[in-house]
């Protein structure tokens, strides 16, 4: 071996010995201490804050923005990382992050974790933290990746950040009565009365809101809501909708409409975005849909 060659692989060496024996002396130093070992010398998360993205009728996703802080003397690399979504301490989704997470030495960086939440096991949790009037709750994730850091002889670190913020409660929308005016061959006039319950200490708009009537299975009427609506705070707003009926489909589910209401069911497909009217990024103009069902005996008699 060459004379450089050689000056090049002791300065190597020694760099990588000091490394190693700054990392086991601040190590053993935080264990005597009593220390959060964990805390000091393995990639830290911080949860920066969330935003739902689209709330569905069966799932709702919502992307996780996560702050990685590497501490180490060393670079790492790793693959992947797969990880847990907790709210109240119980896991609402698993999932991997796919792409390759870099970080240099003592620096950190900003990824963006999507979150596919299954919609029924996500409102049984908020069900039960408003039964018991919980107003803020613990957001939780625990995150496990491996790192390509030879020297330190770690292959994994699993790691967990648990932040406690306000209960975010997602919009309830109830139909209290499609009012389908006067019945007529040439003209029907049609307005869905509606009901949007807000549990939130927050208020928020909804806009572009669109929406379609379908009475045994036809659609009948649909309208469209361009302007923007205010959804009051830790309250109901009523709502009144404009829809255009289509005359020949009403036509034909008309004699249901009159005289077997109580066997004659109706759906009623709504869709908006959902604006914090604060700013707040929580709902980050995040697309609403619902689609609400029961039958025509759940409303007024139809004016003839």
């Amino acid at each position: 071996m060459k004379k450089g060659g050689l000056i090049v692989l002791m300065l190597l060496l020694i760099g990588i010995g000091g490394a190693y024996i700054w990392y086991k002396n601040t190590k053993d130093k935080r264990v005597a201490d009593g220390g959060a070992y964990d805390n000091t010398l393995k990639p830290r998360l911080e949860m920066t804050r969330f935003a739902i993205t689209d709330i569905g009728v069966d799932t709702i996703r919502m992307d996780l923005y996560m702050l990685i802080d590497n501490p180490l003397p060393v670079g790492f690399k790793s693959p992947s990382m797969d990880y847990t979504f907790y709210i109240a301490n119980t896991p609402v989704m698993v999932d991997a992050y796919k792409k390759s997470i870099e970080v240099k030495s003592g620096d950190s960086t900003l990824i963006v974790l999507p979150a596919k939440l299954i919609y029924k096991k996500l409102t049984k949790v908020l069900e039960t933290l408003e039964r018991k009037d919980i107003d803020s709750t613990s957001y939780k994730m625990r995150a496990k990746f491996a790192l390509d850091i030879p020297i330190l002889g770690e292959k994994t670190f699993v790691t967990t950040v648990d932040k406690r913020m306000p209960t975010l409660y997602l919009p309830k929308i109830k139909i209290d009565d499609i009012d389908f005016g006067k019945l007529g061959l040439k003209r029907t006039d049609v307005a869905a009365k509606v009901s949007i319950t807000n549990k939130n200490k927050m208020p928020f708009n909804i806009t572009d809101a669109h929406y379609t009537v379908i009475i045994d299975g036809k659609e009948i009427a649909d309208g469209e809501q361009r302007e923007p609506i205010l959804i009051k705070a830790n309250s109901t707003t009523p709502v009144v909708f404009p829809v255009t009926a289509r005359p020949g489909k009403t036509l034909s589910v008309l004699p249901k409409m009159l005289f077997d209401k109580k066997d004659t069911p109706y759906q009623v497909k709504f869709r908006c975005k959902l604006i914090d009217k604060k700013g707040n990024s929580s709902f980050a103009d995040s697309k609403f849909i619902s689609t609400i069902t029961g039958t025509l005996d759940d409303f007024k008699k139809l004016k003839k």
